[in-house]
């Protein structure tokens, strides 16, 4: 669960990042594609967890 943690953690930062009211249009693009990115492989390492989880509980 330490990388699900530590995505979590890079996606907050790049929202920090996305609030700053002097950030670019190309660099908020590339933060939000990157944050999409981020939180999708989250999800699967979620998912991952959900699914051993359910394998052990068997």
């Amino acid at each position: 669960m330490k990388d699900y943690e530590k995505k979590l953690k890079e996606a907050k930062e790049l929202l920090d990042k996305l609030n700053d009211p002097e950030l670019t249009l190309y660099q908020g693009m590339e933060y939000y594609k990157k944050g999409i990115k981020i939180l999708e492989e989250a999800t699967k390492i979620l998912e991952e967890a959900k699914l051993e989880y359910e394998e052990i509980k068997e």
